[in-house]
């Protein structure tokens, strides 16, 4: 079996994973709003970013941190233009568009497990496992911005009451993990679904009118304060591959 591309599950893959689906937010936002492309087009564009990316990372014979979050950044970003697409441009609306993704992600980590008998993130040593992992990782990024606009303005929580409740559900993932047995694969995923919600609202509630419960911040201005982090981040706290599989 192959050596890991991923990274080890820490803080810092938490801390980075909630700025990059919050850029992703502004980013997809900047590209189908301000930019005025709408949905459709900032898909396209994003979606063959996120080709080539995936293929980029598959043929890499090792981890590379930079090429694994540009991976993440790309997921992130395709995903909100894909949800918003779903979501408005077709009209299927946010709980129909969630309930469409929810079954698509339930079935890909079905799927994958069925295959090759763990959905475990440590796991993913071979190109097999690769296309599963980022299959689910896209399912996951699209169901998040769906679910963080349903509650943010379908269910009209707002920004920062939704991210409130993203952030108690995250809490609950990590009290499980440290005092349960419950599968700490299931409870990966279950956090890693719910920080792109939690993403998404913080980036609406940076870029959003301020009569609409945001902060009016320039799109173009997160998307780049955001972008810029994440390198700082990997720089000094330089993340290792994920080794064991659990």
């Amino acid at each position: 079996m192959g050596k890991s591309k991923v990274p080890e599950v820490t803080l810092i893959f938490w801390l980075i994973k909630i700025i990059a689906t919050t850029l992703g937010e502004t980013a997809g936002d900047a590209v189908t709003m301000s930019m005025g492309l709408g949905y459709l087009w900032g898909t396209a564009i994003f979606g063959a970013v996120f080709a080539v990316a995936v293929v980029v990372q598959i043929k890499a014979k090792r981890f590379h941190p930079y090429l694994y979050w540009t991976t993440i950044i790309a997921t992130t970003t395709v995903g909100t233009t894909m949800a918003d697409f779903a979501d408005r441009s077709l009209g299927i609306g946010y709980a129909g568009g969630s309930s469409l993704l929810l079954v698509l992600l339930v079935g890909s980590l079905v799927v994958w497990y069925r295959t090759l008998g763990t959905i475990s993130v440590a796991s993913v040593r071979t190109a097999g496992a690769e296309i599963f992992y980022w299959v689910t990782i896209m399912f996951s990024q699209t169901l998040g911005t769906a679910l963080g606009d349903w509650t943010s303005d379908s269910m009209g929580l707002g920004y920062l009451a939704s991210a409130g409740l993203f952030g108690v559900l995250l809490a609950l993932v990590a009290l499980a993990y440290y005092q349960t047995r419950v599968s700490r694969a299931l409870l990966f995923w279950a956090a890693f679904i719910l920080t792109r919600p939690l993403g998404a609202v913080l980036g609406d509630f940076l870029d959003k009118p301020i009569t609409a419960g945001g902060l009016a911040v320039s799109r173009y201005a997160a998307t780049g304060v955001l972008f810029a982090f994440i390198p700082l981040c990997l720089f000094f706290f330089p993340p290792k591959a994920a080794e064991d599989a659990h």
